[in-house]
């Protein structure tokens, strides 16, 4: 089936081809136009699921897990590129390739599953706001997880600005976290030969269950699958000539786009477990939610602002992942099942699901439960990767979908060795929990 043409059916149809690109500007006009989709799916690779992840494995096994943050970094690089071509080759998103691919009852599967793992995502959203209206201005865990509900009031404000807005106001919290962050590492003072050596996978993080768990919870906090949805609809934005011409020229800069700003995320994801090993492995290795992290850092590491800098860091990523979260559950639900919902009411619903198990957990279990909440929220997220990992490399490999754009076979032999990495796993994972 030939994806190029079908009428006015574009993804995010409001926003598409809106944001100009100049025909005839320098290399880094033309980079500029294209720099925003990286930094929005980038997003989903520093949300509060990933600081419980990279906390838990940085305070009991120090170092050892930043090799797990650097290889699922590089897949994401991978995937992420996987997912811009799709958009750009095709102007299909992933949602809407998997539609006009698959049967009903095949897309109502691959829907469900997405929305499982955005549901996951969003949770971690709830309860890391949560936690940081906590944590700075002592607002109960219960009330500040309704009080997220309230978010989508932002949703309301933005979505009528343009999505050029909405990419700076992204780009913006982006850059308050590296800065919070930046100050973290200096102020906690890490070794650096330990930290070189953790970029280096050991035996031990397969067959130590315990470190497994965590490392496939970094994994699906990394790797986010609602984010190929997410990315290969965004980069459809820009207004570029849809011919062989103009398609490589948008998949090139989106592809710098994209891999700049998931090394953003590589160095924030790297600074939490950095902190934490540094923070903690010595001493407090018992550490594995973000409340106990918080109230540690300014006496152990003997420093002030260092606790308030990572409660502010954290709020920003939780509304960030708000945005993004709202993009990306109104692009699966528009391309599996052609429902289009405003954004603010499709937040409500995607945050009604969410707020329900974090306020009874809240409510039942207080903090502990919620940091192991927090971290099985991860796991949900890379058990449905495969899912939509597995049909992105099948479209892209197609040559009858992708014309010259299609995988060539080195590409093909590294996204599915990467997809079989992930799967098997998994697999692994579920059959230790058994």
């Amino acid at each position: 089936m030939n994806w190029h043409k079908k009428g006015n059916d574009h993804s995010l149809s409001e926003v598409f081809s809106s944001v100009k690109v100049p025909v005839n500007g320098s290399f880094m006009k033309k980079l500029l136009a294209f720099s925003g989709p990286g930094l929005m799916v980038a997003v989903g690779y520093m949300d509060p699921g990933n600081w419980a992840t990279d906390i838990a494995g940085g305070a009991q096994f120090g170092y050892t897990l930043l090799s797990v943050i650097f290889i699922s970094n590089l897949f994401a690089m991978l995937l992420q590129y996987l997912a811009l071509k799709l958009g750009i080759a095709t102007e299909r998103d992933l949602a809407q390739a998997c539609r006009d691919h698959y049967g009903r009852t095949t897309n109502f599967i691959l829907w469900l599953l997405c929305e499982v793992a955005i549901a996951a995502c969003d949770l971690a959203e709830v309860i890391g706001a949560a936690l940081a209206l906590n944590l700075l201005f002592h607002i109960p865990l219960t009330w500040g997880v309704v009080i997220t509900s309230m978010d989508v009031l932002l949703i309301l404000l933005f979505q009528h600005k343009g999505f050029r807005f909405i990419e700076i106001i992204v780009a913006s919290l982006i850059f308050l976290i590296l800065a919070c962050f930046a100050y973290e590492l200096i102020a906690s003072h890490p070794a650096f030969a330990p930290v070189l050596q953790g970029l280096m996978p050991t035996r031990e993080i397969v067959v130590n269950p315990s470190m497994l768990y965590i490392a496939i919870g970094i994994l699906g906090a990394t790797v986010m699958p609602h984010n190929l949805y997410l990315h290969s609809s965004i980069v459809q934005t820009r207004d570029y000539e849809r011919n062989e011409t103009g398609k490589r020229m948008a998949i090139k800069f989106a592809t710098i786009d994209s891999t700049v700003s998931l090394f953003f995320a590589f160095f924030i994801n790297a600074a939490i477990l950095i902190l934490a090993g540094a923070a903690f492995h010595n001493g407090h290795k018992e550490v594995a939610d973000i409340t106990v992290a918080y109230k540690l850092l300014d006496p152990v590491l003997g420093v002030t602002l260092a606790s308030t800098l990572f409660a502010v860091a954290l709020l920003a990523s939780g509304q960030n992942s708000t945005l993004t979260g709202t993009l990306a559950g109104q692009i699966v639900m528009e391309g599996f099942l052609k429902i289009k919902l405003q954004p603010w009411l499709r937040r409500l619903i995607t945050r009604v699901i969410a707020i329900i198990p974090a306020f009874f957990v809240t409510l039942i279990y207080g903090e502990k439960g919620i940091a192991n909440l927090l971290v099985l929220s991860q796991v949900i997220l890379s058990m449905q990767l495969s899912f939509a990992v597995i049909p992105l490399i099948i479209f892209t490999n197609d040559k009858s979908k992708m014309g010259v754009f299609a995988n060539r076979l080195p590409m093909k032999v590294a996204v599915w060795t990467t997809a079989g990495i992930i799967l098997l796993l998994n697999v692994y994972l579920l059959c230790t929990m058994v």
